[in-house]
């Protein structure tokens, strides 16, 4: 997207040459680059103004800040070195994965130090007995899974970028997936995280059993959006690879069809592991991307997976090909072996990139709602996207409703992105005038936390902010982020006023 942003985020506009330069790096920086120079190695410590240009955004470019120092960790004790020189010195922080995150959630404080967790990525134990896999945070999403393939064994979650986003920035954004539906989200999957708090304690929430008595601190910090500390290791449930698996692509001539057909599934008491929809855009791209083979003359298709027993899945089958057919489905295919099924997943898991070959540029939108009012909303945005004379792809996940509008835009013509990101915000005012939340998987970040207030009351804030307070009273741990309104720990809850100031010597606010 293009520099132009709103004005709550100015501070997160393109840093280029000669325009908007990176503010040098005070004397607290300064001091603070040596001792972690002396405490780390200089070999993990970036100052280089070309090399801290790599970690200036995430997988939203809109927002780039380029960051005073770069640690790159190799280990658990880089973290908690690092965490607490930033607290004796006041300075903030920002933890960093893979950086596939799409809400901005990684973008760099410019006054700040950026963690980044890649080299953290040992799998340090396997326990198929007791179905448990710890991983330090830089493990790829899918290296989990391909860990517990031989014993039987699979990891639930699933993002579309599962072969690059890492377990570490799916536990901070409880990152979903195509098989979430069945399975649930990372949060139902994590059972314990080593956890360096933001004044550099070192402490263990949660373990390897599935529950543990007393406040759910783990439920807390996943999700967290790096607002609460930064995980060193995690513990993860594994699933039973199922018995039978049956993954089936269905044609529709209307996305209206097609959307029913999802809510009627449910509603015959079938759960499947996975319901996916493309409407003809995201078709298109992926033809034209992956060469998917998709059916032909489809407005929309759906990706449907069967898992489970033999017998169950053979029965559910004929059901789902009944209500799809009953719906109009024009056309029904059956994966007949592993490669056939891996092509029919290859266009929807490849959708996202896959509308660069149609557009010069696009902007990803996440939101849910009822899969009941899919139909209603999905015309809506289609009605929103005509007036906005602007084209809008619909790939998501369609059994539980989380929605992922592609917005298409030609970033060289001036206003197009401003336009592109005005018409994703109207798409997040209706998924929660329909009863939904304005994300699903992506997370609040930057992008969205205008948006808070949209769906929470102050209460409902002010409840959250006390819980970031607990953990961070100083406000160092990834601020900005995620909470519409600037407030600091001490101050009594209730609705800021125009008379509410804040004085910078006081220290960051969230």
């Amino acid at each position: 997207m293009s520099p132009t942003v709103p004005e709550y985020l100015q501070e997160y506009q393109h840093d280029k040459p000669g325009e908007n330069p990176a503010r040098s790096p005070g004397p607290t920086m300064i001091r603070l680059a040596e001792q972690l120079r002396t405490g780390l190695g200089a070999d993990k410590v970036l100052t280089d103004p070309a090399q801290l240009r790599t970690y200036e955004c995430d997988g939203l470019t809109a927002y780039r800040v380029r960051p005073a120092v770069v640690v790159l960790a190799a280990h658990r004790d880089d973290v908690v070195r690092t965490v607490r020189l930033c607290a004796r010195a006041g300075v903030p922080f920002v933890t960093r994965g893979s950086g596939t995150g799409l809400s901005g959630g990684a973008v760099p404080v410019a006054d700040g130090v950026l963690i980044v967790l890649s080299r953290l990525r040992q799998i340090v134990s396997c326990d198929p007995e007791n179905a448990s896999i710890v991983a330090e945070p830089g493990v790829i999403n899918l290296w989990i899974s391909r860990e517990a393939a031989p014993h039987g064994q699979a990891y639930a979650p699933d993002p579309s970028s599962q072969q690059v986003c890492s377990i570490g920035g799916n536990v901070a954004e409880n990152a979903g997936g195509a098989h979430c539906l069945k399975y649930g989200f990372t949060v139902n999957h994590v059972t314990g995280a080593e956890v360096v708090l933001p004044d550099g304690e070192l402490v263990h929430l949660g373990g390897t059993a599935p529950e543990h008595p007393g406040l759910d601190l783990l439920g807390a910090f996943v999700g967290s959006e790096g607002t609460l500390g930064v995980a060193t290791q995690v513990t993860v449930h594994t699933v039973r690879t199922p018995e039978s698996v049956q993954t089936m692509l269905v044609g529709f001539r209307t996305v209206e069809d097609a959307a029913g057909t999802v809510s009627d599934i449910i509603a015959a008491g079938i759960l499947p592991a996975a319901i996916e929809m493309m409407d003809a855009l995201a078709i298109e791209a992926a033809e034209a991307a992956v060469r998917c083979g998709y059916p032909e003359g489809a407005v929309a298709v759906l990706v449907i997976e069967l898992d489970g027993p033999q017998a169950e899945v053979d029965a559910q089958f004929l059901q789902v090909e009944e209500l799809a057919a009953a719906r109009g489905a024009f056309e029904t295919r059956i994966a007949r072996d592993e490669n056939e099924r891996a092509l029919m997943w290859k266009g929807r898991k490849s959708a996202f990139a896959a509308v660069g070959r149609i557009s010069p540029a696009y902007y990803v939108q996440d939101g849910v709602i009822p899969r009941t009012r899919l139909p209603e909303v999905l015309g809506e945005i289609g009605r929103l996207a005509e007036a906005a004379r602007i084209r809008v792809a619909n790939v998501f996940h369609a059994g539980d409703g989380n929605l992922h509008p592609l917005i298409l835009f030609d970033d060289t013509v001036a206003g197009a992105a401003q336009a592109a990101e005005e018409l994703g915000f109207a798409i997040l005012d209706l998924c929660v005038e329909a009863g939904g939340s304005i994300t699903g998987e992506h997370g609040v970040g930057l992008e969205k936390k205008s948006k808070m207030s949209r769906q929470f009351t102050p209460e409902d804030l002010d409840t959250m902010q006390r819980v970031r307070c607990a953990f961070d009273p100083e406000g160092l741990a990834n601020p900005g982020k995620l909470f519409p309104t600037p407030r600091l720990c001490g101050e009594r809850p209730g609705a800021h006023t125009a008379a509410d100031t804040h004085d910078p010597a006081l220290g960051e606010v969230f």
